[in-house]
């Protein structure tokens, strides 16, 4: 895996981390009612949830792609595609509202978050669209997914911080309409990493 794969692969996938879903907005409203931290302990319920998605998309696919090479070109094409049908989605979406929890216990708070991740089918399929297209073919795949995963995982942690200190800070003036302005930038930079993704020549 190049550092040139890896440049764009950071920004992003912090751009799809960052996609205020029902998971962030869980953890900025759990941050303006109860704090940063039970928030962010709150969060780290999603984890293992995507933790065994990726493990499943690397078994499956790493299987597919050192089986049949011209699937790693089909799953880019796709994956861009699936980029841009999401920059696209986010983009024309309506204003989100926040997502609210009566919980208080750190672990049911915990629970709430991997329910609402375990519910998302969308985050599987990013990992089955998105991961491929940084993956070479001529290396190890199993340990390129467990990098590309590990380098998700650690950035989904940042996004739920950015979002229990906003959350925290800015409750009265990170409304649902700003975060809907915010939905907009974050779906246009998909749009815009998609069609990089699909533009890129072939090595």
């Amino acid at each position: 895996m190049s550092l040139t794969l890896l440049a764009i692969f950071i920004p992003a996938c912090f751009a799809l981390n960052l996609s205020p879903g029902p998971n962030n907005l869980l953890a900025f409203s759990n941050a303006s009612r109860l704090g940063f931290w039970p928030a962010l302990a709150g969060g780290l319920g999603r984890l293992p949830v995507f933790a065994a998605m990726i493990a499943l998309v690397a078994v499956g696919l790493s299987t597919l792609l050192t089986s049949f090479e011209a699937a790693l070109i089909a799953v880019k094409y796709a994956g861009a595609a699936y980029l841009i049908y999401v920059g696209y989605k986010m983009w024309t979406a309506p204003a989100p509202s926040e997502a609210m929890s009566a919980q208080t216990n750190v672990l049911a708070l915990m629970r709430r978050d991997m329910s609402f991740a375990a519910a998302n089918p969308k985050a599987i399929a990013v990992f089955t669209a998105f991961f491929p297209q940084f993956i070479d073919n001529s290396g190890n795949l199993l340990e390129q997914f467990a990098v590309l995963g590990a380098l998700f995982l650690a950035l989904e942690v940042a996004a739920i911080a950015i979002y229990a200190a906003l959350g925290r800070a800015m409750s009265h003036v990170l409304t649902p309409l700003r975060l809907h302005r915010l939905n907009k930038g974050v779906g246009g930079f998909l749009i815009f990493s998609g069609l990089t993704m699909a533009l890129k020549p072939e090595s």
